[in-house]
């Protein structure tokens, strides 16, 4: 058993809004969060009075302690003012990707039973037939008041600023550290999405541990958020480490490149979270030549391991250190991390798990503990691991055991020292940019396809994406590559699309019908 260097964490007892929210008061006009489109700005001191205003609005309509808020939009101040709001009524936000489809969105409101959605008149096209036969009583839209008007709705369509407008006070909730605070969709190490119950202290615990292992963040520091908030590291890490710690968040609603380099130079960023495909254009891009990058102290990379020559090009190029996190839906979400300190980081190496955090490299044939160096399936123990999956105990059970190891689907090995290198996965799971594409949900279209017999997903490495989907299709018909993967993309979000197909003539499956993946990801192309 490894445990973390760092010393252990002292969490205290309150819900995760008190926490986020204690230090505002004293921070003044600083600003908390600026959207970068807009300039539109909300400073600590507001801030608390936001939050409390906009739960007393949904309050006013009737949401109560554990009930469900989805969020269906594009990251925004509004946006993190929702999910605290929320939190302060001990209701529980579950958030949608906004590239979702319809099906996608409304798979999970169902199984959520969320009772809101927020979302954007943008949107509507998707959300507007999503809500058709769902618990959604309201839909709460972000947009500012004389924006363009939604499509018709099954259900009241209200805008969010008539939450808050009142300035009610919210009503007292007593809240437990150990109830459902976040319902984030994750497909976990196998299968379909599932909400994973996140609690106040799971969420409030990686705060403090991601900062005492080295994370270093404070009232000085401003950030650019394009990271969505929609995914546990965008929300967690970005988002609410950054403003318990009194940082400026400046906030993007997608990432672009050029727009993103003028916001690092004109708010003079200090402090840059970022994501391998980032990393890889900051240290190859030609736009990024010439920028000024003086202000920025630090990246900090997660949702995928980084080479130690793309990180030594990118350091080199804007002339700061970068910092890795590993973890996952699962943990709220980080588990390792490196130093900062680039004389004690190992080249590939996720670092050590952070404080409060025990791991364990396990044979997965076996269930044995491994020596030091060699591979098997990691696993990580610690306040932030989940309470579960949502409505599921058989996939709860095979991920969290009785002794509350969370076995995270990825091979690797511990040094000596203690430091974990991440070489493989077990799961199925493809990381497209970060974000999490399930092959089961791929197969599913791939198999509604009347040509197609059988159907296999996997992973294919790439240098800009990090993963890209590869299909292995059986056919009993008649149809070209090109025609599945748009009869695929007409069905998943944009960047779940199949984006190159095989055709073979069995798929390789194991005595009790499990496809044998890794004999596919070998296949050469």
């Amino acid at each position: 058993m490894y445990r973390s260097p760092h010393p252990p964490i002292d969490s205290p007892s309150v819900s995760l809004a008190d926490f986020v929210l204690a230090g505002v008061a004293a921070r003044g006009g600083r600003a908390a969060l600026t959207c970068a489109a807009s300039g539109r700005t909300i400073t600590y001191a507001a801030l608390r009075g936001v939050v409390d205003h906009t739960a007393a609005g949904l309050a006013a309509l009737g949401i109560v302690k554990g009930d469900v808020c989805a969020i269906f939009a594009a990251n925004s101040p509004e946006y993190v003012v929702a999910v605290l709001a929320t939190a302060r009524l001990g209701a529980i936000a579950t958030t949608a990707s906004p590239a979702y489809t319809k099906d996608d969105l409304q798979k999970q409101l169902k199984d959520s039973a969320a009772r809101i959605l927020f979302t954007s008149a943008a949107l509507a096209p998707v959300w507007a037939k999503a809500v058709v036969g769902t618990d959604v009583e309201r839909v709460v839209t972000f947009d500012p008041p004389g924006g363009a008007e939604p499509e018709q709705s099954a259900v009241e369509v209200i805008p969010f600023d008539v939450l808050s407008v009142e300035r009610r006070t919210p009503p007292s909730v007593a809240i437990s550290p150990d109830d459902v605070v976040a319902l984030p969709y994750s497909s976990g190490t196998t299968g379909l999405p599932k909400g994973v119950m996140l609690t106040h202290a799971n969420l409030i615990a990686n705060i403090l541990q991601v900062d005492g292992s080295g994370h270093y963040i404070d009232g000085e520091d401003t950030t650019i958020a394009f990271l969505p908030f929609f995914h546990i590291y965008g929300l967690t890490i970005l988002v609410f480490m950054s403003l318990w710690a009194g940082a400026t968040v400046v906030v993007m609603p997608k990432f672009e490149l050029e727009p993103y380099l003028g916001l690092v130079e004109r708010h003079r960023a200090t402090l840059l979270h970022v994501v391998p495909p980032i990393v890889v254009a900051l240290a190859k891009h030609p736009a990024v030549a010439g920028r000024d990058f003086s202000s920025v102290r630090k990246l900090f990379s997660g949702a995928a391991p980084l080479g130690a020559e793309l990180i030594g090009q990118c350091t080199r190029r804007i002339g700061c250190v970068l910092q890795q996190g590993y973890g996952m839906t699962e943990a709220s979400p980080a588990t390792h991390i490196t130093s900062d300190h680039t004389a004690r980081t190992k080249p590939g190496s996720i670092g050590c798990p952070v404080a409060s955090t025990e791991s364990r490299v396990v044979d997965p044939e076996t269930g044995r503990d491994v020596e030091p160096g060699r591979d098997g399936e990691i696993w990580v123990r610690g306040p932030q691991v989940m309470r579960g999956y949502f409505k599921r105990p058989d996939e709860t059970r095979a991920t969290l055991d009785a002794d509350g190891w969370l076995h995270t689907g990825d091979l690797g090995h511990a040094d000596a020292d203690g430091d974990f290198y991440v070489v493989d996965r077990l799961k199925e799971l493809i990381k497209y940019k970060g974000l999490q594409v399930p092959p089961a949900e791929l197969e599913a279209a791939l198999l509604s396809h009347p040509a197609v017999a059988d159907a296999a997903v996997v992973p294919l490495a790439d240098a800009e994406s990090g993963e890209i989907p590869r299909a292995f299709v059986v056919l009993k018909g008649a149809t070209t590559a090109d025609a599945l993967m748009r009869h695929v993309a007409e069905r998943v979000a944009p960047y779940k699309k199949v984006r190159r197909i095989d055709f073979i003539d069995a798929i390789p499956k194991s005595p009790a019908g499990k496809i044998l993946r890794r004999l596919l990801r070998d296949r050469p192309l």
